[in-house]
C-alpha cells in the first residue's frame, strides 16, 4: 500500500510526551508531543517539534525553559484535553485534572502523573518545514523508582506511543541476542 509522502508520520510509532511550560507570569501550560527525540549524549540534548503558533513554543521562547514529561497509558484519555487550543494562560494541566509539582532546576512545572521527567533549558531552535525544532539541554533527569531497571521498565511505566490522531499503542520489552 502506498502512503502519500505528506502522511509519512502515520508509519512512525513515536513516544508520546507532554511538554509543560510556564508563561513569564508563571501560568502553567502543557501539550502532548510525539515529534520528539534525544539528539545528543554530550551535552545531553532532547528535542521536540512544535507548530510555531503553539503556546508551548511561545513560553519556551519567552522563558527558555520546559519540562518533558514521559507519560504512560493511564494518561491516554487526557491527551484530547491537553491538545485543545485553550486561550493563552489557561492551564491545560488544571483542565485535564492533572497534578503540578515543582521542578528541581527550572520554573516550568512537572506533571506528577508522568513516570519520568527531563528538565530542559532552550539550547537552539530552527524552523524546519511547518514546525520549529526546539532543542533543549537536559539540566535534570528523573524517573519514578518503580519504572526503572537498567532501562525504563515498560511493564511498570506503560509508555504511551502515538501513531496518528487517536491511535496509540503501549509497548512490551523484548531483548534480542546480539550476534
Amino acid at each position: 500500500m502506498e502512503v502519500k509522502p505528506e502522511s509519512f508520520y502515520r508509519l512512525c510509532v513515536r513516544s508520546c510526551v507532554v511538554v509543560s511550560t510556564a508563561s513569564p507570569r508563571g501560568i502553567s501550560n502543557a501539550a502532548p508531543f510525539s515529534f520528539n527525540m534525544p539528539v545528543s549524549f554530550s551535552p545531553p540534548i532532547f528535542a521536540i517539534a512544535s507548530q510555531p503558533s503553539h503556546d508551548t513554543w511561545r513560553n519556551i521562547r519567552e522563558t527558555g525553559e520546559f519540562v518533558v514529561n514521559f507519560v504512560g497509558e493511564e494518561l491516554g484519555e487526557k491527551m484530547h484535553i491537553l491538545e485543545q487550543d485553550f486561550p493563552y494562560e489557561v492551564s491545560e494541566i488544571e483542565k485535564a485534572g492533572l497534578t503540578e509539582m515543582p521542578s528541581k532546576k527550572v520554573k516550568a512545572p512537572r506533571i506528577a502523573e508522568a513516570y519520568a521527567w527531563l528538565e530542559c533549558r532552550l539550547e537552539h531552535s530552527v524552523t524546519l518545514g511547518d514546525h520549529v525544532l526546539i532543542a533543549g539541554r537536559v539540566l535534570h533527569a528523573e524517573v519514578k523508582d518503580e519504572c526503572m531497571q537498567d532501562v525504563v521498565d515498560v511493564s511498570s511505566a506503560k509508555p504511551l506511543l502515538h501513531i496518528s490522531g487517536s491511535a496509540f499503542a503501549v509497548p512490551e520489552l523484548r531483548r534480542f541476542k546480539r550476534a
